[in-house]
């Protein structure tokens, strides 16, 4: 019995995460892009560690063109962390060498979610974009979070 399930694990090993690298062919927010492979699988990608303005949010379009002026059409290396709820692949996205989460948050158009990561240059690079005032942070904004249970209320 033992050695069944032995094989049968053997047989049905879980599925790994990976790195990869690709072109980046949709933004569709500020922090959701695919990439599309050089196996040609497109690989639909939430960055990791930040939460950007809902597209009809104050802000939301600004972020998703910022993204796009980094990534898009751009060959893009991804760190994949897990799978989210929706099978996406939460990943850290890298163009030459720059940290493109990092990024959005420097330039004040995402918020560092905390509830999903403990990343403490996010962190820090949200607290002087605020103090700054650039980005989102020139206004009162209203985290995306709190945006979408008031827009699924009744």
């Amino acid at each position: 019995m033992i050695k069944s399930l032995f094989l049968l694990f053997l047989l049905c090993p879980l599925p790994l995460l990976a790195d990869f690298s690709g072109k980046c062919v949709s933004v569709a927010d500020g922090d959701t892009i695919t990439v599309l492979t050089a196996e040609n699988i497109q690989i639909k990608v939430r960055l990791y560690g930040i939460d950007c303005p809902e597209k009809k949010q104050d802000f939301g379009q600004k972020a998703k063109e910022f993204t796009a002026s980094l990534v898009f059409d751009k060959q893009v290396d991804v760190k994949e962390s897990e799978k989210d709820r929706y099978g996406r692949t939460i990943g850290r996205v890298y163009r030459d060498g720059k940290y493109v989460n990092l990024e959005i948050i420097k330039a004040g158009f995402a918020w560092h979610y905390k509830q999903y990561s403990k990343d403490v240059d996010l962190a820090d690079a949200e607290s002087r974009a605020r103090e700054s005032k650039v980005g989102l942070w020139s206004g009162k904004p209203i985290p995306p979070w709190e945006f979408r249970k008031i827009i699924k209320s009744p």
